[in-house]
């Protein structure tokens, strides 16, 4: 077996002996449950263990499922892919994909726009959470074009044809103080009550560490960043602070880098704007569809949404924190040029 991070062996006992509750394995292919256990794992924030799986830390069903997707994903050169590091903006970057991509094909003004009847994960679907979940081998070759996919997967971990096509990815990531305080309140609210209590500084000693789903999130972001510099036709990086600072010069960057830009009537009409409108945090929030239902695993909708604001960090984290996370940062972005002005660690 590979090496096993115990940070605490009598929670690890406890988290074995639930296994009758949490059944870690369970619809994992047998050929899956071998690799699984040559690989080093760690404690899990909502599943009992991660797996660090072609360098990066995910669960059981998140490996079957990219697997899946790298040894079956087709991609087509009009294709568009929304990528992610979690919890970093990635409803609200579906949502404006979607409404650029298709504001020909839907009325952004009628009450039956898809985006007011339908969740954007269910409009932009999850390759490892929907495509490709749950032993899935679709038939994509009937979805209208062009069509919309996402990923949390790490850029060399995609689907090589999604590498070696025409088609474009969107990325977006957040800065890794606010990213933390997100992906903190989220596990918290779906994490079992059987896997025990799971404190605050335990979670952030692991996050430091990577030891997070999809991360380390520096890794994650650095190498699409790296892919956005070399081939900016290929790969848009965008930061959910520029959006948050100006979403419709952003918008106008994304309709261009995709295709699809506004034309001068359409900048008169005000379509720029009506886009903001409709796919903004309020908005959508608001929406009975985000309320209830799922559209992620078994994750609630209204889950998706709580504040969405830059520095929320502020409120949770203490100065020793900060100055843990700044330093990581320091380190691990130096001289790659991405940087997050908009942090203020002045507390």
């Amino acid at each position: 077996m590979g090496t096993i991070y115990i940070q605490d062996e009598e929670k690890t006992q406890t988290l074995i002996d639930t296994q009758g509750k949490i059944e870690e394995f369970e619809g994992i292919s047998d050929e899956c449950k071998q690799l699984l256990l040559s690989l080093p794992k760690v404690i899990g924030w909502r599943t009992p263990y991660l797996y660090k799986f072609q360098k990066f830390w995910c669960q059981p069903k998140e490996i079957q499922a990219i697997l899946a997707a790298q040894n079956h994903f087709q991609a087509l050169d009009n294709d568009v892919f929304v990528a992610t590091v979690p919890k970093s903006g990635t409803t609200w970057l579906k949502a404006l994909v979607y409404a650029v991509v298709n504001r020909n094909k839907f009325d952004l003004n009628s009450k039956d726009h898809p985006l007011l009847r339908a969740n954007p994960h269910d409009l932009v679907p999850f390759l490892e959470y929907k495509v490709y979940a749950n032993n899935k081998l679709p038939n994509l070759s009937n979805i209208t074009s062009p069509r919309l996919f996402a990923s949390h997967v790490p850029y060399n971990s995609l689907p090589k044809s999604i590498v070696t096509s025409n088609c474009k990815i969107v990325y977006i990531c957040r800065n890794p103080f606010d990213t933390f305080v997100s992906i903190w309140h989220f596990s918290k609210r779906i994490r079992p009550k059987s896997l025990g209590h799971f404190s605050l500084e335990e979670a952030f000693d692991m996050y430091c560490e990577g030891h997070v789903g999809y991360g380390p999130y520096w890794d994650h972001m650095l190498k699409y960043w790296d892919e956005s510099l070399r081939a900016p036709n290929k790969v848009m990086f965008l930061k959910y602070e520029d959006l948050k600072g100006d979403v419709c010069l952003q918008l106008r960057r994304l309709a261009k880098f995709l295709g699809y830009p506004f034309s001068p009537e359409e900048e008169r009409k005000g379509v720029v704007d009506t886009i903001s409108k409709v796919c903004s945090f309020e908005e959508m929030k608001d929406l009975q569809v985000n309320k209830k239902g799922t559209s992620i695993l078994n994750f609630e909708n209204e889950g998706l949404f709580r504040k969405g604001e830059v520095g929320d960090w502020m409120n949770l984290l203490s100065m020793e924190m900060v100055e843990k996370l700044s330093e990581i940062m320091d380190e691990k972005l130096k001289g790659s040029g991405l940087e997050f002005p908009s942090l203020n660690i002045n507390k």
